[in-house]
């Protein structure tokens, strides 16, 4: 199959906005909760109706203080009730949001402030404001600042936080009248928020969302995917809200009936889920695969480990017959199978669920591949893992594989309204409702990124299935051409070896050479784990990059791949690295895709060496 179209679930009239979704739930469910909000340990629910009071309340303060309609807002903060406050409130006030990763340099925010002309900022707290003022020395203009943190008033408990609690205006003065007029002179075409791409190579580049683009996507994702967010079923939002998947799920979220909540810390995630006790969980495949090595070393430190790795078997194999099941082969389940599983499901898969918090029966995984083994251990264990797939420029779901129709290794067939097609060079096209505009200020891109028919061209490689389901092999740039001429895509191999416990990252090299080989990074926290249960100790990232030990244990990883690969796509030599690749060290975008150029120039010379010794 080339192409595949799922038509659309549910179209919306062309004076519908994104502030619809909102103002929909206040009429269903006005004292239901809609968030759920963690104030002095402590989680409270904020309904609907009190949530939009709020957020009128704090658009009234941004008119009185002269937003014009169109005018752009920034927000610079981690993930956290009050980014969702003051996102609405912009829109409510007729304004265009501007998302920053709060983990941006100053440098970088001025380059945003520059290209989107915004001039008012939404920061978290007085260093994140810090940040901002540098960048706004360096831009030479006037930066409004408001503080979600940092206030001088006592009361700490407050929701929204004390910070942002001052900026409201009294509700008995809100101008109803004028909030309407802004908050309906916007219409589906209209830029609601302007989100930078994460820019593995050069400036990032701003893309125009529109109004359509999140409320299509959310009416129809959330129709598609009724299994998965049921009614009033709660999820924990920990993804970045400046990534635009978290928001495009946040919004669908709020149309589809589910309750939000946010953590801000991935250090503070279990205990939040413990908490929360999420019905659904949206993530990236790094958490899935932390959560697996966590319960894994949990279970050695008590003697169990090799029951772990055999509970972990029989959960991919049930799932793996299921999955040939749901496509329609004749696969049936041994009786031993059923009751090793039946076992397992008393004694170990309830610990494993728990980790979610007890109730969570779906997880959504994006943003990058997720390795097949991992997913059928999660389905297995009865948490039924999803893979979806999509780009900024794709208000990131453009596929889903659906609770009831799942094929793993795929991310899925087109979410309603969205046509995929694959072109004669292997390459992802897309068209359909949460295809962005253009870039901004930035007509040359815009038109490089379409093709003739009107499809964004996503430089990732793909096939489709019989079923239309889409399966993504790499990235188009990313395609390594050996000296002997093989084309070897980096990815699936990539991922299979940081598969492994203790590796964090893999990059494949090779353009250009005489055979495949890799650049290893170690994950700490396992690395620590794994030495004690092997009897070498804390080994530190440096002792670690020599150690026989830990050289043998990765190259059974890297054997493990080549088993996938013809001898001349496998990884013939690797070397370990005695660093991390972090936000910091420039190596891994705001969103953790890896920054793959920066990686080999930095390490040209360890590359160097793989072919030389």
């Amino acid at each position: 199959m080339q192409e595949v179209t799922v038509e659309l679930l549910t179209e919306l009239p062309p004076e519908f906005n994104t502030t619809n979704l909102l103002l929909d739930r206040v009429a269903r469910d006005p004292e239901k909760p809609l968030f759920s909000v963690q104030r002095q340990g402590q989680w409270h629910d904020v309904s609907s109706t009190d949530f939009l009071k709020d957020v009128k309340r704090l658009a009234s303060t941004l008119i009185n203080d002269g937003l014009q309609p169109g005018q752009k807002v920034a927000i610079i903060s981690r993930t956290r009730y009050e980014w969702a406050l003051a996102e609405e409130a912009i829109w409510f006030a007729g304004g265009v949001s501007v998302p920053i990763y709060e983990s941006s340099s100053p440098f970088q925010i001025e380059w945003i402030l520059r290209d989107s002309g915004a001039r008012v900022v939404f920061a978290e707290d007085h260093e994140l404001r810090s940040n901002v003022r540098r960048a706004a020395a360096q831009l030479g203009e006037e930066v409004r600042t408001h503080l979600f943190e940092g206030s001088d008033q006592a009361d700490k408990s407050l929701i929204p936080s004390a910070g942002v609690h001052e900026l409201l205006v009294p509700i008995q003065r809100v101008n109803e009248e004028l909030i309407e007029s802004r908050r309906a002179s916007m219409k589906l075409s209209d830029v609601a928020t302007m989100v930078y791409t994460s820019g593995t190579t050069g400036r990032p580049k701003g893309c125009n969302m529109s109004h359509s683009n999140f409320a299509m996507v959310a009416h129809n994702l959330a129709g598609s995917m009724q299994d998965v967010l049921g009614t009033e079923r709660r999820t924990l939002m920990f993804l970045p809200l400046a990534h635009v998947l978290a928001r495009a799920v946040q919004q669908t979220c709020i149309h589809g009936g589910s309750i939000i909540a946010h953590s801000s810390s991935m250090a503070t995630l279990t205990q939040d889920m413990a908490a929360v006790k999420p019905g659904f969980l949206l993530a990236v495949p790094r958490v899935f695969e932390k959560i697996r090595t966590t319960a894994l070393a949990t279970a050695e430190s008590s003697g169990k480990g090799e029951l772990f790795l055999k509970a972990e078997a029989v959960a991919i194999e049930v799932s793996k017959i299921r999955d040939a099941r749901e496509r329609g082969e004749k696969r049936r389940f041994p009786l031993s199978l059923r009751a090793r599983h039946a076992l397992f499901n008393k004694v170990l898969y309830p610990k494993l669920r728990n980790v979610f918090g007890g109730d969570c029966g779906y997880a959504i995984s994006g943003a990058s591949a997720l390795n097949q083994d991992l997913a059928h251990f999660f389905r297995g264990a009865g948490i039924k893992l999803v893979e979806g797939y999509g780009l900024t420029e794709t208000t990131a779901p453009a596929t889903v594989n659906q609770a009831f129709r799942t094929r793993v290794g795929t991310v899925g067939r087109p979410i309603p309204g969205t046509s995929v097609k694959i072109a004669q060079d292997g390459e992802i096209l897309i068209k359909g409702i949460g295809v962005f505009s253009d870039y901004h200020n930035n007509p040359k891109a815009t038109g490089q990124a379409f093709d003739a028919d009107g499809y964004f061209k996503t430089g990732d490689t793909g096939v489709l299935d019989d079923q239309g389901f889409l399966k993504v092999t790499g990235r188009k740039k990313e395609l390594i051409v050996t000296a002997g001429g093989k084309n070897v895509s980096p990815g699936p191999l990539e991922e299979m070896v940081r598969a492994g416990r203790i590796v964090a990252h893999c990059v494949l090299v090779g353009d250009q050479r005489p055979f495949i080989a890799a650049l290893v990074t170690l994950d700490r926290e396992e690395l620590v784990l794994w030495g004690k249960s092997n009897g070498l100790g804390e080994l530190t990232l440096s002792e670690a990059a020599s150690h026989p030990q830990v050289i043998a244990e990765v190259q059974k990883y890297v054997d493990t791949a080549n088993l996938t690969v013809s001898k001349a796509e496998s990884i013939r030599k690797f070397v370990v690295l005695d660093e991390e690749f972090t936000e910091e060290s420039g190596h891994l975008t705001n969103s953790l895709k890896l920054k793959r150029q920066s990686v080999i120039e930095q390490f040209d010379e360890q590359i160097q060496a793989l072919y030389t010794k």
